[in-house]
């Protein structure tokens, strides 16, 4: 093995309950890294947060695409103070 990865098998749950098993290369460096800067004390919680944030910087993506694109209709102020 080569010095400086850690070798893990992963268990993913996907929706309604389907799990993803696989096996990854992690450099330590990064892992050590992340454990640091997370707080989180496993590796599966570290792959797993890493694949969440990575989602949602790509949905962000998508919506700031809409920037500009969208016409606005209505009265912003009416719908704040209707109750």
């Amino acid at each position: 093995m080569t010095p400086g990865v850690c070798i893990f098998i992963m268990n993913i749950h996907i929706e309604k309950g389907d799990i993803m098993r696989t096996n990854i290369v992690i450099d330590d460096k990064l892992m050590d890294l992340a454990f640091k800067t997370t707080g989180l004390k496993t590796k599966k919680a570290v792959v797993e947060e890493g694949l969440k944030a990575l989602i949602k910087i790509q949905q962000q993506k998508t919506l700031k695409s809409f920037r500009g694109k969208l016409h606005w209709e209505g009265n912003i102020e009416k719908m704040r103070t209707n109750t």
